[in-house]
C-alpha cells in the first residue's frame, strides 16, 4: 500500500509523516524506515525507527533513490513500513516526472506488503493521475 501526504511547501507534510511513523513505532510487527534527505528530523523520529539521511550516501536522481530504496527493503525482509520525506527533492525531479519511481515502490509495496507513505509538495489537484490515486 502506497500513502501520499500532499500539499504545498510549508503545511506540515513532514510533521504528520514523522507523527505517522512514531505512530506505527509502537505497533509494528516488522521494521520501520524513515528516508530523507536531511538531519534535521533525526531526533524527532521515535528511535525504534531507522533513520537514514541519503546524503550520506551520495545519492543524487531518479535512479539512485530508486535503487537505494530497493536496497534497504531488500536488506532486511521483515520491513513493515518505508517513509520517504520530499521525494521529489531526493530524486532531483519534479513529481509529475517520477512514474517510474512510483511504479517502483507500488510494485516494491505489493511484492514485500509494505505500507510505503511519501510526502508530495503539491496540491492534491496538482497531482498527476499516478500518484493521485494514492492519496
Amino acid at each position: 500500500m502506497i500513502k501520499i501526504i500532499c500539499g504545498p511547501k510549508g503545511s506540515g507534510k513532514t510533521k504528520q509523516l514523522i507523527q505517522a511513523a512514531n505512530v506505527n513505532a509502537a505497533a509494528a510487527k516488522g521494521l520501520s524506515v524513515f528516508i530523507t534527505d536531511t538531519k534535521r528530523y533525526m531526533y524527532d523520529i521515535n528511535r525504534e525507527v531507522r533513520f537514514i539521511d541519503v546524503s550520506d550516501y551520495a545519492v543524487a536522481g531518479e535512479e539512485a533513490m530508486c535503487g537505494f530504496v530497493a536496497g534497504v527493503v531488500s536488506g532486511n525482509h521483515d520491513n513493515e513500513y518505508i517513509y520517504i520525506d520530499g521525494i521529489a527533492r531526493i530524486a532531483g525531479k519534479p513529481v509529475a516526472e517520477l512514474a517510474k519511481t512510483f511504479y517502483m515502490l507500488e510494485k516494491l509495496s505489493n511484492d514485500s506488503g509494505l505500507v510505503i507513505t511519501v510526502t508530495c509538495s503539491a496540491a492534491k489537484e496538482e497531482l498527476p493521475d499516478f500518484v493521485a490515486k494514492y492519496a
